[in-house]
């Protein structure tokens, strides 16, 4: 694990070596950060999830999506270096920050662990 890793969430205090809660990291030796060994888990590592890097939203009505052409841009909610959410099956689990890859492919760190409602 990283020192990047380590350092605490911004905003949440959540370390990212410490995801208590219902979600388990599998760490170095085996174990699983809620004390569970990660062989309990292999059933699951083969399952595809759908991972989504939202930028932001914008609400417009028909008649200006119909407008709209090469080189319109469309305004978010959001501001420039906010964080964007990151999203497993359609559930918020992080926020992150936009990053070059290579030359020409963009990807997403992870800057914030969203903490789960489980009553929801």
């Amino acid at each position: 694990m990283s020192a990047e890793q380590g350092q605490a969430v911004q905003g949440a205090g959540i370390p990212l070596d410490d995801l208590s809660g219902g979600t388990d990291v599998a760490l170095a030796d085996g174990e699983l950060g809620g004390g569970r060994p990660a062989r309990e888990l292999e059933a699951v590592y083969d399952i595809p999830v759908q991972v989504s890097a939202v930028l932001g939203r914008s609400t417009m009505q028909v008649s200006q999506l119909l407008k709209l052409g090469r080189g319109a841009v469309v305004e978010l909610d959001r501001k420039l270096g906010e964080a964007i959410d990151i999203y497993v099956n359609n559930r918020l689990v992080a926020r992150g920050e936009v990053v070059m890859v290579d030359d020409n492919r963009l990807g997403v760190t992870m800057t914030e662990i969203v903490k789960a409602d489980r009553g929801a």
